[in-house]
């Protein structure tokens, strides 16, 4: 018969590499979301709605497909919108193939305010992020984040080579 596996507490050294981590990554992300408000007038969450329209074909996507791509639940992504749509940032119509979906687009205004928006975020994240690290240490961060990405049994990370990333 086979035994079941017991369950092991992380070590001391485990637990100070893991609080590490995240702490460090808590101030990475304040302090970036900081200087893209400031900076822009975007939340990282606007930021993150905008960076998938811009990539989506024909600046649009269905509300639903969106929430999935940005790993929000439905009904956050809606009050969300709401907001963005206030502002001028996006639009939201019925889909035209489905009588209960909703397509998003990224207006003009939008993509104007996610332009404006990346050239002192991208400026910020090679300052706060890629500067601190050798070549070599940004090789390692990648696998490791692949790691934990297919431990977490996520999606592999797209590229966002020419447009930024959030």
């Amino acid at each position: 018969m086979a035994q079941k596996k017991r369950r092991v507490m992380p070590t001391r050294e485990e637990l100070r590499i893991w609080r590490n981590y995240i702490e460090t990554t808590e101030t990475l992300r304040t302090l970036l979301e900081g200087r893209l408000q400031s900076e822009s007038s975007l939340s990282s969450a606007d930021y993150r709605v905008l960076l998938a329209l811009s990539e989506a074909d024909r600046r649009t996507m269905r509300s639903s497909e969106l929430a999935q791509l940005i790993g929000w639940q439905r009904s956050r992504l809606s009050h969300h919108l709401g907001r963005m749509e206030k502002r001028g940032l996006v639009r939201r119509a019925p889909c035209p193939d489905d009588v209960h979906g909703i397509d998003v687009r990224l207006t003009d205004f939008g993509a104007e305010s996610f332009r404006h928006g990346s050239v002192p975020h991208l400026r910020d994240v090679r300052e706060l992020f890629v500067d601190a690290l050798s070549p070599q240490q940004l090789v390692q961060v990648d696998e490791f984040t692949e790691a934990l990405r297919r431990h977490l049994d996520l999606e592999p990370q797209r590229v966002h080579q020419e447009k930024g990333t959030p």
